[in-house]
């Protein structure tokens, strides 16, 4: 899950990278750096002689205006101006030559070699400050864009340009529009203001603004920023991307969503070279196709190595069954994900203090590893392993296999130890070197008539009675009808599922301490078997059939004689109360410490009647 989060993120970033053609009209900033922002005033004094703006011939007339104190004239058609550089066309124009400003109307254009031209309606020019004010339908160009605008200003003293109106910008492959623009050429700064929209094949961006600075190649988003492609969303509040470096900063919770995947994080960071993302805060991963979620407060993904790690109170959350919304949790001091790129597998590795939380399933170790090419999980260094509030499960390591969400098969390897409660609430025990436990999940049936009836229960297959969980199942509801004269008139039976052990294999000095029953479920007595191997079949979480091998001894100690000391192997522990809750693996509750082991006094054994090498059978209902 968390490489294809990554991977959208890695494309959302891409995205924003290909919106970022703002080069394409940023190479004519130099040519940009006489013009700016408006300075509607007239200038405070008159400028030098060598800054007036100068009359070319070819002017179809020129007419003198009567103003006391000035120089006012008025030329008509094929009107052009000179001023360093620059020069200025238009049909009819007003010159003060005493203060320096002329007045140009129709077919206003100004030239600035031969990178840019401007065309307006009306354009108001003041020399001594070197200001343009153009006005009506604005057109600038250069040699890869055009500006359409209704109001440019231009300083080319302070080398500053701005649009007051909306403006809208077009080159080859993006159109950006935005209500204020402004250029400052001496720190290469590009600032778009409200309801700023670039808009390319690839996809759209939309902000409240955008800097982008041409010297540093850096682009700054202030305000709401939303990035869409055919791939996803991008949104964030603040945000800093160096079109050179392939570095993005994003601030102020940003998430990424994509059909199948969303990321948030109070900041996201990504190297598009390094292929390096780093989510801080409160982040979120969310596999919305598998109903998967990763928590933590800071996440680190490497794109080239395929490795991401979660630190910061970690807990992925998978959703187990769609039907009763059973959930998995997991929590660890550091979750990691290792993606293999051939199989298109990942394995996921929670390292220390790790805690497992289901509604018919719970589990802390040190580390364990999911892995997914086959379903397997791996338990390390003292895990214990509790399902269905009835077994509990400890050795050195262990290994779960996985069916349909449910646990399949455990193998239990050195100092192996299994626990089962069973309906009489005695501890049926199993202990060996290595012992490999088989789960069966059954099709169980609740029966609820119309009336005030108790509940009745009956497996799939009409078989006895027996106990049935919690946890309910993908089956439906069935309506059974009675004939007249029973009871009630319908009957609800509502199919379950549930998780049984079925049978356990032991293999080295094996120990069994099992309650035998018989038809009546009345105590007989307590067996107590070893034996270098066995296989032991439970019926209903009771023990039906057990087959030894080798050279078995045993003991049957009635009721009367049952002691606390005899009632227990070595080793014994009821731990579940250590049991994790879902508030602990949320991080919402402290878990319990570990209980102490405590170790049984050696005793001398009273005389064992030796079982024949043949099959031992015991059927209890």
């Amino acid at each position: 899950m968390e490489s294809a989060l990554s991977r959208s993120f890695v494309s959302m970033i891409r995205l924003f990278a290909a919106f970022l053609l703002l080069g394409s009209w940023l190479v004519s900033a130099d040519a940009l750096a006489q013009v700016g922002p408006s300075s509607p005033g007239r200038p405070m004094a008159p400028g030098n002689a060598a800054d007036k703006v100068e009359l070319l011939p070819g002017a179809d007339s020129l007419v003198g205006m009567t103003v006391p104190g000035q120089v006012v004239r008025k030329i008509y058609n094929n009107v052009r101006f000179r001023q360093k550089g620059v020069l200025m066309f238009c049909d009819l124009a007003i010159q003060n030559a005493t203060t320096n400003v002329i007045e140009a109307y129709g077919h206003v254009k100004i030239v600035q070699g031969d990178t840019i031209t401007v065309q307006g309606d009306t354009m108001f020019y003041y020399g001594n400050v070197r200001q343009a004010n153009m006005r009506g339908h604005v057109v600038m160009r250069d040699r890869k864009m055009t500006l359409t605008t209704a109001q440019l200003d231009y300083d080319m003293l302070s080398g500053i340009a701005h649009y007051p109106t909306p403006g809208r910008i077009v080159d080859k492959e993006n159109i950006l529009t935005s209500r204020e623009g402004y250029y400052d050429t001496r720190s290469k700064l590009f600032t778009f203001r409200q309801n700023v929209r670039l808009v390319n094949p690839k996809g759209t961006l939309t902000a409240d603004s955008l800097l982008y600075n041409s010297l540093t190649r850096m682009a700054i988003f202030q305000g709401p920023t939303r990035i869409t492609n055919k791939d996803g969303v991008l949104t964030a509040i603040e945000g800093q991307y160096n079109t050179t470096t392939g570095v993005s900063n994003f601030q102020r919770r940003a998430t990424v969503e994509t059909p199948k995947y969303r990321l948030t994080g109070d900041s996201l960071y990504y190297d598009n070279v390094t292929e390096l993302g780093i989510a801080k805060g409160n982040v979120i991963m969310v596999a919305k196709d598998r109903q998967a979620v990763i928590l933590g407060d800071h996440v680190r993904y490497n794109g080239k190595a395929g490795i991401s790690r979660v630190t910061g109170h970690p807990v992925a959350k998978s959703l187990a069954n769609e039907t009763t919304k059973d959930t998995l949790f997991l929590r660890a001091d550091t979750l990691f994900s290792f993606d293999n790129k051939v199989t298109n597998t990942r394995r996921l590795l929670g390292q220390k203090n790790v805690f497992l939380y289901k509604s018919d399933l719970q589990s802390k170790c040190d580390s364990l590893i999911y892995d997914t090419a086959d379903s397997t999980i791996y338990f390390y260094k003292k895990p214990i392993v509790w399902s269905q509030n009835k077994y509990q499960m400890e050795a050195d390591s262990m290994r779960a296999v996985m069916k349909n969400n449910r646990i399949h098969t455990m193998f239990l390897k050195t100092k192996s130890f299994v626990i089962s409660l069973d309906t009489l609430n005695n501890y049926n025990q199993i202990k060996g070197r290595t012992i490999t436990a088989f789960f069966v999940t059954k099709a169980v049936s609740n029966t609820i008539t119309g009336g005030d009836l108790p509940l009745s229960t009956t497996t799939a297959s009409g078989s006895a009675p027996r106990s049935v969980s919690a946890v309910a199942t993908k089956l439906p509801l069935r309506r059974v009808l009675t004939p007249k004269g029973g009871a009630p008139a319908s009957t609800t039976v509502l199919n379950q599922e549930q998780t049984v052990l079925d049978r356990v294999l032991v293999e080295g000095n094996g120990q069994s301490l099992y309650y035998a029953v018989d038809e009546k479920n009345k105590l007989i007595g307590l067996n107590h078997v070893e034996s270098s191997r066995m296989n032991i079949e439970f019926i209903d979480n009771k023990v039906g059939k057990i087959r030894f091998y080798g050279h078995p001894d045993s003991q049957l100690i009635p009721p009367k004689e049952l002691t606390p000391d005899v009632q227990q192997l070595d080793g014994f522990r009821w731990r579940d109360a250590e049991k994790p809750t879902k508030n602990q693996v949320l991080w919402l509750e402290k878990p319990p410490a570990e209980q102490p082991v405590i170790r049984k006094p050696l005793k001398n054994k009273s005389t064992i009647k030796p079982l024949a090498q043949k099959l031992v059978q015991k059927t209890i209902n």
